[in-house]
């Protein structure tokens, strides 16, 4: 089983850059960057010193529900390339230690016993494990520190 790490979608983020509410229907805080802990979810990489940047709430499901977990996240102000789809975890994430990894499935809802915090060098085997059972639709992964949505995990 290979693991996809996938960034937001482009509609998504086009969406915010152009100035739609985010998930609590607030427009998108500006900021500018001074090129330290900024990493833009579309694009998966740092937005340099001096840039700007927004700061937002994602909600990274389709409907409102128990399960769907909304917080902030990073995005370049101005439309950037979106990450490829990867069998590789994205460089950006080799700077921080380790991220909560959790299964969800095809409804949405959280499968129970699929979240832990994974050291980042075994985030695509912990992926790959959990992609094996059947219930399981695809993962999210997120700040071990601050629950910050990182990207999605799909089977490849």
């Amino acid at each position: 089983m290979t693991p996809i790490f996938k960034a937001m979608p482009s509609e998504a983020a086009r969406a915010l850059q152009a100035g739609r509410p985010d998930a609590y229907g607030l427009p998108p805080e500006r900021k500018i960057s001074d090129g330290d802990g900024v990493p833009c979810r579309h694009c998966l990489e740092n937005v340099a010193a001096g840039e700007a940047y927004l700061v937002l709430a994602y909600r990274p499901f389709p409907a409102l529900q128990p399960y769907a977990e909304t917080g902030p996240i990073f995005l370049h102000a101005r439309p950037c390339l979106r990450a490829g789809d990867s069998p590789s975890l994205p460089a950006l994430f080799a700077q921080t230690s380790d991220y909560i990894l959790r299964g969800y499935d095809q409804d949405d809802r959280i499968i129970y016993g699929t979240g832990a915090v994974v050291p980042t060098p075994a985030i695509a085997e912990r992926a790959a494990q959990l992609l094996t059972r059947p219930e399981v639709a695809y993962l999210h992964m997120r700040s071990s520190r601050n629950n910050c949505y990182q990207c999605r995990i799909e089977r490849g």
